[in-house]
């Protein structure tokens, strides 16, 4: 058998060794790459994971149960007694269970069932019920708003992270322009063909445009937290934002938008059931002066006894609690829930009122957003326009740095005016469609 020399085999191992780490290396450097992340995603995300829905989900469960805790005087109650006594013997001296009947007592021990049904409180409890029932509806609705509250915040931050993208890309292209701008004025001043002002203009420029850089990246960071917090999440994910379509323009009007919000709006329906619920509150105060029946029946079991005793006993009868006087507390309840009610109507009015404010606001601000798109696109054209006119005239040494100065700054706004005027156009129609109660 043929036998490699030592030398060659080493070299042969190192050789492979290099091979596989070459291999190995790019895989252990790649990441995965951030998840992609659509506008209904980041909804449905923060509607699965947001705390604050969670929280008002189980304040609106824990409403329910107050119903259930009304209609539990609808059912009978029952409850078991256990009674010892001790004393010396007295004629007539009678003890069951839950009582001592006479003051001396007999030696004597009792356990026994007592069962208590109302019949009728005169619609107490069911306005109880019904005003519970109607706070329930109202906490439902409450959580339905918050919903509709994340969900407009995950709009704000959503944009938000896409228009701080777009003017981290404008910051990143205005370095780059205007550093082969400053190398190719350095050069010519070298060559003595331009002044070291240019130069100075020049690195100015350069200087503002990598100022906004870092500004632009901070601002990106930041909007990250703010999508982080917007869809419930700990701490900030790197997604992939994908781009949304720009929306139709807003309607010549709001009158409908009003007419939709104060149909749609989950708020302002809460407001309705709570000022209902008061109503019905009210009435069961009112009821408090009516007489309350109970049905009363004990039974019971006497191991212990002494003669004339008997070792059972059982007792049934029916109990009418008719309310005289009570120094003016069910008048001043009911005067009380009264007044409560009143000013819960009063609040229902006012947060009308303040929705349709609300909505012909936030379509006026959608009105000038969508107006601004064509301004800002005009104005960044005239910019592009204006930016060539002047780097051909200062080539040609008829304008000065400070005129290509200009024009690279007037260009710079124009993208950031344009890049802003998208993303608020977005957000604006997304609060329009909050205000109207829409935002599914």
């Amino acid at each position: 058998m043929k036998r490699i020399p030592l030398q060659r085999n080493s070299l042969f191992l190192v050789c492979c060794a290099t091979l596989t780490i070459a291999a190995v290396i790019p895989c252990l450097g790649q990441t995965a790459p951030p998840a992609k992340l659509t506008l209904k995603d980041a909804e449905a995300l923060a509607l699965r994971n947001h705390p604050l829905i969670q929280a008002a989900a189980l304040n609106a469960q824990a409403e329910e149960q107050v119903s259930r805790e009304a209609k539990s005087a609808y059912y009978p109650t029952a409850s078991a007694n256990l009674t010892a006594a001790g004393g010396l013997p007295s004629d007539n001296s009678r003890i069951e269970a839950g009582s001592v009947s006479a003051g001396r007592a007999l030696n004597r021990y009792a356990n026994g069932l007592e069962v208590d049904q109302l019949i009728t409180d005169f619609g107490r409890t069911s306005n109880l019920i019904a005003s519970s029932r109607l706070s329930a509806q109202a906490a439902t609705q409450s959580a339905q708003q918050t919903e509709q509250d994340v969900l407009l915040a995950v709009n704000r931050a959503y944009y938000g992270v896409l228009r701080a993208q777009a003017l981290l890309q404008v910051a990143e292209e205005t370095v780059k322009a205007r550093q082969v701008l400053a190398d190719q004025i350095t050069a010519l001043e070298k060559n003595q063909l331009k002044s070291l002002v240019d130069v100075a203009f020049a690195q100015v420029d350069l200087a503002k445009a990598r100022l906004q850089l870092v500004q632009a990246q901070n601002g990106e960071k930041a909007a990250y937290a703010q999508l982080a917090d917007a869809l419930g999440l700990a701490s900030p994910q790197p997604f992939e934002l994908v781009d949304e379509p720009l929306p139709p323009a807003p309607p010549a009007d709001p009158t409908d938008l009003v007419a939709q919000a104060l149909v749609n709006r989950p708020d302002l329906a809460s407001a309705r059931f709570t000022y209902d619920s008061a109503q019905k509150f009210a009435r069961a105060e009112r009821d408090l002066w009516m007489p309350t029946i109970n049905a009363v029946g004990v039974a019971g079991l006497s191991p212990a006894y002494q003669i004339p005793l008997t070792e059972h006993y059982e007792a049934g009868g029916i109990n009418v609690n008719i309310p005289i006087f009570n120094g003016f507390l069910f008048s001043a309840r009911h005067q009380e829930a009264t007044l409560r009610a009143k000013a819960a109507d009063q609040e229902r009015r006012d947060l009308a009122d303040r929705i349709a404010r609300d909505v012909r606001v936030s379509w006026a601000d959608s009105v000038t957003a969508y107006q601004n798109l064509d301004v800002t696109a005009q104005l960044l054209k005239q910019a592009t326009l204006a930016l060539d006119l002047s780097q051909g005239r200062y080539k040609l040494s008829l304008a000065s740095i400070v005129e290509l100065s200009e024009a690279q700054l007037n260009l710079t706004q124009a993208q950031i005016d344009n890049t802003n005027a998208k993303y608020d156009f977005q957000i604006q129609q997304a609060i329009v469609t909050y205000q109207t109660g829409q935002m599914h």
